[in-house]
């Protein structure tokens, strides 16, 4: 590592420390050449894939379109940013998972609609009315249905007793 004052080559790591996520190395360092004292951090580099567009064409994977995505999704919705954020970082993962150097968008899309499904519900409409391109009231009856098909599955607590209609219930004395 060369100085950054006086550009040496020769520099000793005097202290090295992992973050607090873990995920880089903090290292102070003295040159020896002019005896100044820097920091450098180590972490790894990571490249996600590139997005290749319906069209054929292709861009960097970004975090902050993904995140805008999900903002708009979820306009006005009762959902914590932490969450966002756990469904950004768990598509990240998904994807770095897949080791691929491409991913087509609407796969990309698809993980997106997953994530938002476990989320949100109404989110999930809306993204999905837009990323697959709605035409008609029948498209959004469809997804809705969908919806309600996995809550079916979903375990549902046991139904509470109910008193029958006209009778009031006392209790024993």
């Amino acid at each position: 590592m060369k100085c950054p004052f006086c550009g040496a080559d020769d520099t000793q790591v005097i202290d090295s420390r992992v973050n607090d996520e873990g995920n880089s190395i903090r290292r102070r360092r003295r040159c020896a050449g002019c005896d100044k004292r820097f920091t450098t951090y180590e972490t790894a580099e990571l490249h996600l894939p590139q997005v290749v567009k319906q069209n054929g064409t292709r861009e960097e994977f970004s975090r902050e379109k993904l995140r805008l995505s999900f903002t708009r999704a979820l306009h006005k919705r009762p959902v914590p940013t932490e969450y966002v954020d756990r469904a950004i970082e768990h598509i990240v993962q998904k994807i770095l998972g897949q080791g691929e150097r491409e991913i087509m968008a609407r796969s990309l899309g698809e993980i997106v609609m997953q994530e938002l499904r476990l989320m949100d519900k109404v989110a999930y409409i809306r993204f999905a009315s837009v990323y697959r391109s709605f035409q008609d009231v029948d498209d959004f009856h469809d997804v809705i249905r969908d919806l309600d098909k996995q809550g079916q599955h979903e375990a549902k607590p046991a139904p509470r007793s109910r008193a029958k209609a006209g009778k009031t219930s006392k209790p024993d004395v």
